[in-house]
């Protein structure tokens, strides 16, 4: 039941806010701002002590599965008496605020709130984040958190931290989907998926093709600066142990030995999994991808000869009806630059696929 409570607080927006916090949206600006930049707004003695340093170090965690550190978010504090009309129009927002700090910044964030809002906060200690979408911009996105005080907002926040960073991550992933499916998907790909895996997935503009089998897909994007590659595999369902991190690992090498290469020309190169990286394991979760039950894993690649290697995301998951097992994955090779981004891209691109199975209320 607290999971879906916090589903409701962050899908739906109560009467909060005073009406100098809403703006007529026929007139806003459409939003500004780089993706994976988050702006937040609360009175500068709280940003500096236990609350503060728990939000940035909340958002601004590494991101899993990456060679170098990159924060989730890059956090950018904002004093409330500053906040101007740029700021405003910022992508990604967090107002932050307990009615325990009476310092100027906390008045200027606390007018935000209606009276009865107040009142609300002082009796419900439960309730503590609302969200709302372009509150001051078109295309964004806006939480607040709040408390009666600073410690009650900190224990909220400590118990349910990682589903206000997803609530973004998604909002990020949204964004991009929309960017980069402005063209329509690569129709040729689109096609064969569907006809020979009864599968979709959208491969935007820009990828190509690079081999095509009955059980296997590759699509890649070289550019200047990176290589983008997306695949999807295919095998018979043969038992829940296919879901096992040690299975996984071993169906991903057997897949990346026989098909995905470094070079053409050298027929000897290969993929494999990185498993000897002490502090970046592959790590693997369970999700709901798209109603779908399905294995999560991050990590490291590498070819055989050592000479490239990278990050990936992948999931698996099985089409019962059909007993077929999925796997599917995004990895980039992208040594000069930062690689958060792109992974987020190539997370999105994942999402887009489906495989032709029962809806999930009539499955088992």
């Amino acid at each position: 039941m607290r999971i879906l409570a916090i589903i409701v607080m962050l899908a739906a927006v109560t009467p909060f806010l005073t009406s100098c916090g809403k703006s007529d949206k026929g007139n806003l600006p459409k939003a500004s701002g780089i993706s994976g930049d988050m702006y937040v707004v609360m009175d500068s003695i709280q940003w500096m002590g236990p609350l503060g340093a728990k939000i940035d170090s909340l958002f601004s965690a590494d991101m899993e599965g990456l060679p170098r550190p990159e924060p989730i978010f890059n956090m950018k504090w904002v004093d409330p008496r500053k906040l101007n009309f740029v700021l405003k129009q910022r992508r990604n927002l967090i107002f932050a605020m307990t009615l325990d700090n009476k310092g100027q910044g906390a008045v200027v964030v606390r007018r935000l709130f209606t009276p009865s809002s107040i009142q609300k906060i002082k009796t419900e200690p439960g309730l503590y984040l609302e969200t709302t979408k372009d509150l001051y911009a078109i295309g964004q996105d806006v939480m607040f958190l709040f408390g009666n005080t600073e410690a009650e907002l900190t224990a909220n926040i400590n118990r349910d931290g990682k589903k206000l960073v997803e609530y973004f991550n998604k909002r990020e992933r949204e964004r991009l989907e929309q960017s980069l499916f402005k063209s329509a998907p690569v129709k040729g790909i689109t096609d064969w998926v569907e006809k020979e895996m009864d599968v979709t997935i959208k491969i935007p503009f820009g990828y190509k093709l690079a081999q095509n089998e009955k059980d296997f897909m590759w699509a890649r994007q070289i550019n200047v600066a990176d290589d983008k590659d997306i695949f999807i595999a295919v095998s018979d369902y043969t038992s829940v142990d296919q879901f096992q991190q040690e299975n996984l690992i071993r169906f991903r090498d057997a897949v990346c030995n026989k098909h995905l290469y470094e070079d053409p020309d050298l027929p000897d190169s290969y993929l494999v999994t990185e498993t000897n990286v002490s502090h970046i394991p592959v790590q693997v979760k369970q999700v709901n991808f798209n109603g779908s039950y399905a294995v999560e894993m991050r990590g490291l690649w590498r070819t055989n000869n050592k000479s490239m290697g990278g990050p990936f995301v992948g999931y698996a998951m099985v089409d019962e009806k059909e007993g077929k097992f999925y796997y599917i994955e995004g990895f980039t090779f992208s040594p000069s630059k930062g690689q958060r981004e792109i992974m987020r891209e190539l997370e999105t691109i994942l999402m887009t696929f489906k495989m032709n199975v029962t809806p999930p209320a009539e499955s088992k």
